[in-house]
């Protein structure tokens, strides 16, 4: 078994449309293909079953390769929340947990998003090195959130 730990992140965005519009976004698989780990172009599947014990699933090809997303549902509360597994099977065995939640307000709509990040240890890390791997991953992660979360913004 591999030792890990977890590290979360938060963000906050504000969309100008309705609730059920950024939440139709994360279901609906021709949005999906879009933005949610993917764009149009480099899509090759985009598979979801929203439902709790579904599954969903994203392929974007890029510079010759493969790039699979999975995951399960855990909760799905239309339009104000989400709860569900990622997990990139090529890269790691860990399974992250994600909850997006969306607020209505009057004119558009908050999404709160949260993701519990598995950070898997080497042997013989110091907890300097397991601090340093939470920062890592906690900034490579909000990177590549900003620039779907862009695409989602632009996509509603």
């Amino acid at each position: 078994m591999v030792n890990t730990s977890t590290t979360t992140l938060t963000m906050i965005r504000r969309f100008d449309v309705p609730a059920e519009r950024v939440f139709d976004a994360w279901l609906n698989p021709e949005m999906m293909r879009k933005w949610f780990f993917t764009m149009e172009s480099t899509n090759k599947v985009a598979n979801n079953d929203p439902i709790v014990g579904g599954t969903w699933e994203i392929v974007d090809h890029r510079e010759g390769k493969d790039y699979r997303a999975v995951g399960k549902y855990i909760e799905v509360d239309s339009p104000s929340k989400l709860i569900f597994t990622f997990k990139m099977p090529q890269f790691s065995d860990t399974k992250d947990r994600i909850t997006v939640e969306i607020n209505p307000f009057e004119n558009g709509c908050e999404m709160t998003f949260t993701q519990l990040i598995v950070v898997p240890h080497e042997e013989g890390w110091t907890e300097e090195d397991i601090e340093k791997a939470h920062d890592e991953y906690n900034s490579q992660t909000e990177q590549g959130w900003g620039y779907m979360f862009e695409g989602l913004k632009q996509l509603v």
